[in-house]
């Protein structure tokens, strides 16, 4: 494959961008504008693609877990062009959450979900947080209270209800993610339920239900009988 600057103007990534707009644009292709330049037996399309083609799962999936190590170990990529890399994963992670967080009432648990699912997606560790509503069920905040392992997060009533308190909460969901992709709960995960639902009746913060993200799928803990 010829170097980006040795195609013609109107194949070049940057250039496409510009003349038909970023939807246009090939994963690899967008990944290369990114990358400004490659090493010197590869263009920044050729590096791109080896990023994105590094996992068997969809490149863009595996491209959002990726460390700085794991990236800096591709020919072509230093220290510079990771961080940017992340920054620009980070960045679109945020910007995807913050389109359905101007959904901010909860009504079922789909929208809890929806709410969390931009978040989560692509953590390859256990994360507990907790949904923060308010009297009408505008969510008011949703803060991680917890950091696990790739298959379980430890998690305390202390650090759930005092998130809770602090921003008066009337109610609050549960939420966490299985990085496995399956969210059918475990039997830790009914346990600990049980428990902050019963913390949050003698608090008078009602736990209204658990929700729990595999991958792009969800599992609620309320439709499920679990919460009552």
């Amino acid at each position: 494959m010829a170097m980006v600057r040795e195609l013609p103007v109107d194949e070049r990534p940057r250039e496409r961008l510009l003349a038909l707009g970023p939807g246009f644009l090939s994963n690899a292709e967008l990944l290369a504008i990114v990358l400004r330049n490659g090493s010197r037996e590869k263009s920044a399309l050729q590096v791109a693609q080896e990023i994105l083609g590094m996992h068997r799962e969809d490149g863009v999936s595996a491209l959002a877990r990726m460390s700085a190590g794991e990236l800096m170990g591709i020919r072509g990529i230093g220290s510079a062009k990771a961080a940017e890399i992340m920054a620009a994963v980070e960045l679109g992670k945020r910007l995807s959450s913050s389109a359905v967080r101007q959904r901010a009432v909860v009504t079922c648990p789909e929208d809890a979900a929806d709410y969390a699912m931009p978040r989560f997606r692509y953590e390859d560790r256990e994360n507990f947080a907790v949904i923060l509503l308010n009297v009408k069920n505008h969510i008011l905040s949703m803060p991680i209270v917890s950091v696990g392992s790739l298959t379980a997060s430890v998690v305390h009533p202390r650090e759930v209800f005092k998130v809770a308190i602090q921003q008066t909460a009337a109610s609050i969901i549960l939420v966490h993610n299985h990085p496995s992709g399956d969210p059918t709960p475990s039997k830790e995960d009914i346990e600990i339920t049980a428990r902050l639902v019963q913390v949050g009746r003698v608090m008078d913060i009602p736990v209204l239900d658990h929700i729990i993200l595999g991958n792009d799928n969800y599992i609620s803990l309320k439709e499920k009988g679990v919460i009552k």
